[in-house]
């Protein structure tokens, strides 16, 4: 029995978590969000299980999220770049705002309180939902996507917001690449690339921002904060990482034999109810 949890209750968990990472590679490759908007929420509820604190509870789904990102974002990348689908030049334009705003975003996770993260979560993919679900062509802020000052504004706002909510960008790419013309299997695939982006330095952030956190926790035993490096719960990653990698392309697979409008129904609906989970937990 370890941090007054049973054994089979230990066993729930990594159960759980490994279903989590098959579910989190299967939307890293069919909606290109690097499966973050699904393994944060999943995680705030194991990691309540095992009795992590609540005043740290978000911070350590987000940084272990970035974390599990990183191996299947590079999964997906190397699946959709076959497709021809994915615009490098928007990769090159948007590398260094991005990498920027995700040094940004770690700053701020070191001193932001929990309810922070979640007002974040529930803004931005309720935000999404309305445009994917309700959206329609004629809703657009441009031909293209603009260059020089309002495509580095575009980067570094995706780097902030991507690491405070512990995804992979894709949501922030989606909207901004569709709103700007592109096809969503366009900004899908391309997304998936910003996600490596994010995710690495994001990582190597979050570790930066939770390693003086344990400090506070004197009585929380390793199981309770997950062997943590910083903000990443060693354990969580471990788990989840590899179930993750066999489902990616599957979704890949997927997204490019449903149509548009399909698509955006699908990851409307999903942002959607991620959403409420955390709004949820707000009031």
């Amino acid at each position: 029995m370890i941090a007054g949890l049973n054994y089979a209750e230990i066993g729930e968990l990594i159960g759980l978590m490994i279903v989590v990472g098959a579910t989190a590679g299967f939307f890293a490759g069919l909606f290109g969000v690097g499966g973050g908007a699904i393994v944060v929420p999943f995680l705030y509820e194991c990691f309540g299980l095992a009795g992590v604190p609540v005043e740290v509870r978000i911070p350590l789904c987000v940084g272990t999220s970035l974390a599990i990102i990183i191996p299947t974002a590079i999964r997906s990348y190397l699946a959709h770049r076959p497709t021809g689908t994915i615009d490098n030049a928007i990769l090159r334009g948007w590398a260094i705002p991005i990498i920027v705003g995700v040094i940004a975003g770690t700053l701020i996770a070191r001193f932001a309180p929990e309810a922070l993260f979640k007002i974040v979560f529930v803004i931005v993919a309720w935000a999404a939902a309305i445009r994917l679900l309700f959206g329609r062509d004629s809703w657009r802020l441009g031909d293209d996507i603009p260059k020089g000052i309002m495509m580095q504004l575009y980067g570094v706002t995706m780097g902030v917001l991507s690491t405070l909510m512990g995804i992979g960008g894709g949501l922030f790419c989606n909207l901004v690449m569709t709103l700007y013309g592109r096809s969503i299997h366009q900004s899908i695939a391309t997304s998936t690339g910003l996600a490596v982006l994010i995710a690495i330095p994001g990582a190597l952030g979050y570790i930066y921002a939770g390693w003086p956190v344990a400090a506070r926790f004197p009585d929380v035993t390793a199981l309770q904060f997950p062997f943590a490096l910083g903000y990443i719960s060693l354990i969580g990653a471990a788990l989840i990482t590899p179930t993750s990698l066999l489902t990616a392309p599957l979704g890949v697979k997927l997204a490019h034999a449903l149509t548009k409008r399909q698509l955006e129904v699908g990851f409307g609906i999903y942002l959607f109810l991620t959403g409420v989970r955390f709004f949820v937990a707000l009031v």
